[in-house]
């Protein structure tokens, strides 16, 4: 986070938490709900400004609850989560994945392929779905660990089964699950509101 930031925070660390302003689309653009209604699912304005989506990005974190939150200043903004926490693609060079927020993807723990077609990844700086426009150049990266193609054996896996499979120099479980269950599984709250008891 910004050191301005955490300044703001020791200062003021009792200013409350706000929900139902922010959210984020599986695309990775952070949407402003002025009525404050993200919860009822509305598709909120899009923000365009890079130096604010520079700072929010720089700022975008989470609690031990999984809820991610933007730090504006001494005040959490709590983010509706559309798809995942983080949104994944692949970086320039093509060799490495990238969050929207710019940070790099060092490893990468874990994968899951929904129900609906989405991969999702667990990596070293949280929960992240690879965006669709990146997805066949994904799938296409994915091997087996003898280097072969892993896409032909990933469309015949069923719900719960597995496969070990290689990418972006880690290798990890791939899971097939619901798309219900991925926040669960994945350990982020896509809905915050209010503080956990």
């Amino acid at each position: 986070m910004d050191p301005q930031v955490l300044d703001a925070v020791a200062r003021w660390p009792n200013v409350p938490a706000v929900h139902g302003w922010l959210s984020l689309d599986g695309r990775g653009r952070f949407r402003l709900h002025p009525q404050g209604d993200a919860a009822e699912h509305t598709p909120g304005e899009s923000i365009s400004n890079t130096q604010i989506l520079g700072f929010m990005a720089r700022n975008y974190a989470h609690d031990d609850a999984g809820r991610w939150y933007f730090q504006n200043g001494p005040q959490r903004v709590y983010v509706r989560v559309d798809a995942a926490p983080l949104i994944l693609r692949g970086a320039d060079e093509g060799e490495a994945l990238v969050a929207h927020t710019g940070a790099a993807i060092a490893r990468i723990d874990a994968w899951w392929l929904d129900d609906t077609g989405a991969l999702y990844a667990a990596t070293d700086i949280g929960p992240g779905v690879v965006e669709d426009r990146d997805l066949p150049a994904v799938l296409d990266a994915l091997t087996l660990p003898d280097g072969s193609p892993a896409l032909d054996r990933i469309a015949t896996l069923k719900a719960g089964q597995h496969l070990e499979i290689c990418a972006y120099g880690s290798t990890a479980t791939l899971t097939v699950i619901a798309r219900s269950d991925v926040p669960t599984t994945m350990g982020f709250v896509a809905l915050p509101a209010g503080d956990p008891t």
